[in-house]
């Protein structure tokens, strides 16, 4: 098979993986001509923006779609027919640095089927990443996805390489992983990941006293290493709708994930229906809408101060499945009418936070112009904030929501009919 056939094959193979994103590494950048690549720039998942406009893009394959392994949600499992594929590693550095030569990509996600077993796929993924640093000096981005039951030292080893490493847990529960994904041990996902954590905190713990040395001396500052222990942290990501497990099921694991091995992201990938599933798997997709609901909540925990309780009603009629019809703190308002409406003037962040309509930008706008003078209704719009979303829920000096509204059974049904076919964040 040719290289642009490999390159074909492994590339779409590449799709289903959510989890890729370059924020939060390092700076690399080439110095006096020396080095490929960099890494500085802007965020986002495999397309991404610099803040100066510049597309950030990584070259995003599998080093092979073989795989020893029955996952029965996986289009690439041994018993698949798709068709195969498998790179060598000079074939990865290789296109990896011909990409950046032409000015396609300024980083690599590189992930891979099981092959032989997983001490030796490890060693293979950790190889490319070695041979792009060591021997090219390429600084650019490179995240890795690892493998669970891959030795301590491979996985210590590619964090020396790689600015982010991500080890997928799958599913949301124990069960369907064991149902779906026999080969696959939940107890080393978990082992693995506080490896992984380990290894990053020693390294942060590392820096931050050679730092305090540096500056009891009074020295000058060395450049930072190259080699810091995946400074852009770690990731996973979790199939839903493969199985039952409810909305709630799936935060209250994200939230254990962030709080016990320090996650930088949990991304969410809704189930995609494949050739000859099992029949145990659903025979349609979830909808989309699910995923981008679950990431609503998924930030309303990480930056709001939101309980996952808060946000799924896990005892309520709805079985702790997220509203559709409306993002999750709007559907929280709704809940909560009796903690409305709120005094633009003398709320505290944190209960800002809890408005519709007002996220952490609109919120910081409000409470730096409230220093100059009390705020009226019409200087919400001034902040940024869309004044038809907050009206039910704030006061202002010359505004107070009409109770009726507030009061109303229908006030779901106000927002879902001015709400537009385009989903963003709140």
């Amino acid at each position: 098979m040719n290289l642009p056939t490999k390159l074909s094959v492994l590339a779409d193979a590449a799709k289903y993986d959510a989890s890729c994103a370059s924020s939060g590494s390092v700076k690399r950048n080439s110095v006096g001509g020396k080095g490929i690549g960099s890494t500085s720039g802007g965020m986002g998942i495999c397309h991404s923006y610099a803040p100066d406009g510049r597309c950030i893009s990584l070259l995003k394959i599998l080093l092979t779609n073989f795989c020893i392994y029955e996952c029965s949600y996986c289009v690439n499992r041994a018993s698949s027919s798709v068709k195969r594929a498998r790179f060598s590693v000079d074939e990865v550095v290789n296109l990896t640095l011909d990409f950046y030569k032409r000015n396609y990509i300024e980083g690599l996600f590189l992930s891979s089927g099981i092959i032989q077993s997983s001490d030796y796929t490890m060693e293979q993924l950790v190889n490319v990443a070695r041979t792009l640093r060591k021997v090219h000096d390429f600084r650019g981005y490179i995240h890795l996805k690892t493998i669970p039951d891959a030795s301590p030292e491979l996985l210590q080893e590619a964090g020396l390489y790689a600015d982010r490493l991500s080890i997928n847990i799958e599913l949301p529960s124990k069960q369907a992983l064991t149902l779906y994904a026999p080969e696959k041990n939940p107890a080393a996902i978990h082992r693995s990941m506080g490896q992984l954590r380990h290894h990053i905190d020693e390294s942060k713990e590392s820096r931050q006293q050679a730092s305090k040395i540096i500056s009891s001396t009074k020295r000058k500052p060395s450049k930072p290493s190259r080699f810091i222990y995946s400074p852009a942290g770690q990731s996973t990501q979790m199939i839903v709708g493969a199985d039952a497990s409810s909305d709630s099921k799936i935060l209250t694991l994200s939230n254990y994930l962030y709080g016990k091995y320090q996650m930088r992201r949990v991304y969410y990938s809704a189930f995609s229906p494949i050739p000859d599933a099992a029949q145990m798997l659903p025979a349609k997709a979830p909808p989309l809408v699910r995923e981008h609901r679950l990431y609503q909540a998924d930030w309303l925990l990480r930056f709001y101060g939101f309980t996952v309780d808060e946000i799924s009603q896990p005892n309520d009629e709805r079985a702790g499945m997220l509203d559709l019809d409306i993002d999750p703190k709007l559907s929280w308002a709704i809940r909560n009418r009796d903690f409305f409406p709120v005094n633009i003037n003398r709320a505290p962040k944190e209960t800002l936070l809890r408005v519709p309509g007002i996220g952490a930008i609109g919120a910081k706008k409000v409470m730096q112009s409230r220093q100059f003078r009390r705020l009226r209704f019409g200087d919400l719009a001034k902040c940024g904030l869309s004044v038809k979303k907050v009206a039910p829920f704030i006061e202002a000096v010359d505004y107070r929501p009409d109770a009726r509204l507030l009061e109303s059974e229908h006030l779901k049904t106000h927002f879902v009919e001015r709400s537009s076919p385009q989903m963003a964040l709140f």
